[in-house]
């Protein structure tokens, strides 16, 4: 039998003045997943997670945390949850260790337990020699840091990640990646959300996107990246010398003083027939790289067309 670390069915949130953030949103995600929640801003991303998190309440529909109703059992689904906002919240009065102990008696977790949890964390975020600073005495991306390590404070068994990598430099966030990869395989579940589509192609299992409050697309990544028909390339060349470039199957388009050729090509047509058909003409191919990430064509291609 399938176990679902979140099922939601038939969300629906309608605020104050009128407008419908969510339109009977329906959406299951297996426990041990790692999975993508995609969408523009304002598309009913942070009312999802917020109403999950019981930040904000639903104006109609059910959602369960690991079986348990969020209606009937709220407690219990909170402490399933780990929640890692968009928002950067800067302790005041505390420095990171302390502001780690606290968060642990939040949940009922003894002083000298959370002392050990929050050491851990710290040392698992490479904050430890940061321990006695303040949160506004660290950089946007060791904030980040520390708000993950307190949201995973309590052991919850679901992590959702608002935007977890927003300010952090390239090197740094590929170590969270290789974190939030062994968060994962330890069997914890996680959804997130990012503007990173890199990121989301690289970490997730499966994804959903949503626009307009309504869920248009829900399926495995793999499933959703090999669902494109065409490859997108750039080229840097040599030796172009004004000719006509006709291949079937394949869309050029020179640049850069004709020194660098993108190519849209079918998945059909053999790269390596194109690369001779280049090589007929006298022209030589440098270097050759992936020109946008696959997740990020289909995507903007979808919010064009749906």
């Amino acid at each position: 039998m399938t176990k679902y670390a979140l099922e939601i069915e038939n969300l629906t949130k309608v605020y104050d003045n009128g407008f419908q953030a969510l339109k009977n949103v329906n959406l299951k995600i297996k426990e041990g997943d790692f999975f993508a929640l995609l969408g523009h801003n304002g598309a009913g991303k942070s009312t999802t997670i917020n109403i999950v998190s019981s930040i904000i309440s639903k104006t109609s529909g059910t959602v369960k945390v690991f079986g348990e109703d969020l209606d009937k059992n709220v407690v219990a689904c909170k402490n399933f949850l780990g929640v890692v906002s968009q928002e950067i919240i800067y302790d005041t009065n505390s420095n990171l260790l302390e502001g780690l102990i606290i968060q642990g008696g939040y949940y009922g977790i003894p002083f000298h337990e959370a002392k050990i949890r929050g050491l851990y964390w710290l040392d698992k975020m490479n904050l430890l020699d940061k321990a006695q600073n303040t949160t506004r005495e660290l950089s946007g991306g060791m904030a980040r840091r520390y708000m993950i390590a307190k949201a995973l404070m309590h052991n919850p068994r679901l992590l959702i990640l608002d935007e977890p990598t927003a300010g952090v430099d390239v090197a740094l966030r590929r170590e969270m990646w290789d974190f939030l990869q062994e968060i994962n395989n330890l069997g914890i579940t996680v959804i997130l959300t990012t503007h990173y589509l890199e990121e989301a192609e690289y970490l997730c299992k499966n994804i959903a996107i949503i626009k307009q409050g309504e869920i248009k697309v829900n399926t495995s990544m793999k499933a959703l990246i090999t669902s494109e028909e065409d490859d997108q390339y750039t080229l840097d060349i040599s030796g172009y010398k004004d000719q006509e470039l006709n291949f079937p199957g394949v869309q050029f388009k020179l640049r850069d003083n004709n020194t660098t050729l993108d190519i849209l090509i079918n998945k059909e047509i053999s790269i390596s027939k194109c690369f001779n058909y280049l090589d007929s003409l006298g022209i030589t191919i440098q270097s050759l790289r992936n020109s946008q990430n696959r997740l990020e064509r289909i995507f903007m291609r979808f919010e064009e067309h749906n």
